[in-house]
């Protein structure tokens, strides 16, 4: 069995300012992989070698999926010239998504084509959930679960964010379990207590909220997944959760 990977997510770092001081202190807390965003891609030079300085590798990044639309082949290159071999793409909101059976019928269609187009690039395609699609039910099913059903036979996966996941339902567990078949890597962020700051969105270190981690990485390990994405969408203090959260997960790595 591979070994699971820890990564840092950027979107947590972007409070210290350009690239180069995130990829530092990213190294600095710890990690040897990070995850990069949209924006980070279209200059891939930049991110190359902010990288190769930091002794930091890529495995994964997220791109939006109006700009894979628009511009495919430049985040292809991208992503080869950065050695990133899974791209997840976030729910894209109800703009692009309406839910209804239709609405996600029809994204689950073109992400299961897209990842089609991006295995032949050497690329694994994934869905990067939100809330969207857990939250209520369509006639009786999720949304979730009719996009993943349109995509059948294709080779997309998922990246799955628990932690959004569980805002919307209490069985996170049995989620990431049933979807063992297309689960290839979690966000691994923690949700605050009921006293929370709201200056950070009601998030918290990992570790230090009210998710219960040992539990859901051994799910998620059996389940298939083996890069863990550590994520934060606000923190006041990018650089003391990243080492923190480091600092305790690294203990499921042994």
């Amino acid at each position: 069995m591979t070994k699971p990977m820890l990564s840092l997510q950027l979107f947590s770092m972007r409070g210290l300012g350009e690239l180069g001081t995130q990829l530092e202190k990213a190294a600095g807390a710890g990690f040897d992989a990070v995850e990069p965003l949209e924006g980070h891609l279209r200059d891939a030079d930049l991110l190359q070698n902010g990288l190769l300085r930091n002794g930091l590798t890529a495995p994964s990044a997220h791109v939006g999926l109006e700009a894979l639309r628009r511009e495919r082949q430049r985040f292809v290159e991208a992503c080869q010239q950065c050695g990133i071999g899974q791209l997840f793409v976030p729910h894209p909101g109800p703009s692009l998504v309406k839910d209804t059976k239709a609405g996600w019928q029809r994204i689950g269609h073109e992400l299961g084509v897209l990842s089609e187009q991006m295995k032949a690039d050497g690329i694994m395609l994934g869905y990067h959930n939100m809330m969207a699609g857990f939250d209520r039910t369509i006639g009786g099913r999720y949304g979730f679960e009719l996009m993943f059903e349109a995509a059948r036979g294709s080779p997309l996966v998922w990246q799955a964010d628990i932690a959004w996941l569980a805002r919307a339902q209490p069985n996170a567990g049995e989620w990431i379990r049933h979807y063992a078949g297309v689960l290839t890597s979690v966000h691994v962020k923690d949700q605050a207590p009921d006293d929370r700051d709201p200056e950070e969105d009601g998030w918290a270190n990992v570790g230090s909220g009210v998710l219960l981690w040992p539990s859901l990485w051994r799910a998620a390990v059996v389940s298939g997944a083996r890069l863990f994405v550590v994520e934060h969408d606000n923190p006041r203090l990018p650089f003391e959760f990243a080492a923190r959260s480091y600092a305790y997960l690294s203990r499921f790595l042994t």
